[in-house]
């Protein structure tokens, strides 16, 4: 729990900074945005494990950062507002929030609930992803399909460990370049589709499915009970 990507939405600096402090203290790698739309654009260009979100914000509220999130992703997104009222609470569920977490807060509670969200989300046991037929040991790196276990490289490694955290999810090939290659890569997005078609054949053993699905002209995305990939 002590490597997750947190993004801090809020319009105070203050409460960003001292949330990202605090954070960064334990282990955090963190992300900030000062209003809705900074906030949506984080979201769509980046990876992160949980989000913080401000229901107040300028330009767009948390509300309806929450509501486009959850079109396209299901990250655990964590409410911090100094509205207290139930139904901003009910508002913030019925937005997709997952928590809800009222001003004033201490910070030592705010990163219990972040491990909490994560936990739920996260579908792994004692850091394993399984689904019919293949596991991923994100400790050990190894991956094992239809019994047999399956060497891949860092980079393919890390793709199938980002597709396979979220199932259903659709990355597309500019995310996974920034989570793979990092901010600093420039290369193309046809790396991207290079390497999948290495670690699809590589998961294809004695006849099972890649779990990695083409979704035409967006990305790509984990499939748990998958049927013939594209290629």
């Amino acid at each position: 729990m002590n490597n997750l990507k947190v993004l801090i939405a809020d319009d105070e600096e203050k409460i960003r900074q001292a949330i990202s402090v605090y954070l960064k203290r334990e282990g955090c790698t963190v992300g900030e945005a000062a209003d809705g739309q900074e906030a949506l654009t984080r979201l769509g260009t980046d990876f992160w494990d949980v989000v913080i979100l401000d229901l107040m914000m300028p330009k767009m509220d948390g509300l309806e950062v929450c509501q486009e999130v959850r079109k396209v992703s299901d990250v655990p997104i964590i409410i911090l507002t100094a509205k207290t009222e139930e139904i901003d609470r009910i508002q913030g569920f019925e937005s997709g929030a997952d928590d809800y977490v009222s001003k004033p807060f201490s910070l030592r509670e705010l990163m219990a609930r972040i491990k909490a969200v994560t936990r739920r989300n996260l579908k792994t046991e004692n850091h394993l992803i399984r689904c019919p037929g293949l596991s991923l040991n994100l400790i050990t790196r190894e991956v094992v399909v239809m019994d047999k276990p399956v060497w891949l490289t860092i980079k393919e490694f890390e793709l199938l460990s980002i597709l396979a955290r979220y199932p259903g999810k659709i990355f597309s090939r500019e995310q996974l370049l920034i989570q793979v290659w990092n901010y600093d890569y420039r290369g193309e997005a046809r790396t991207v589709d290079t390497h999948i078609n290495r670690l699809r054949e590589k998961l294809r053993v004695n006849g099972a499915p890649s779990y990695i699905s083409t979704m035409w002209g967006i990305g790509y995305k984990f499939e748990l009970s998958p049927g013939e990939s594209e290629v």
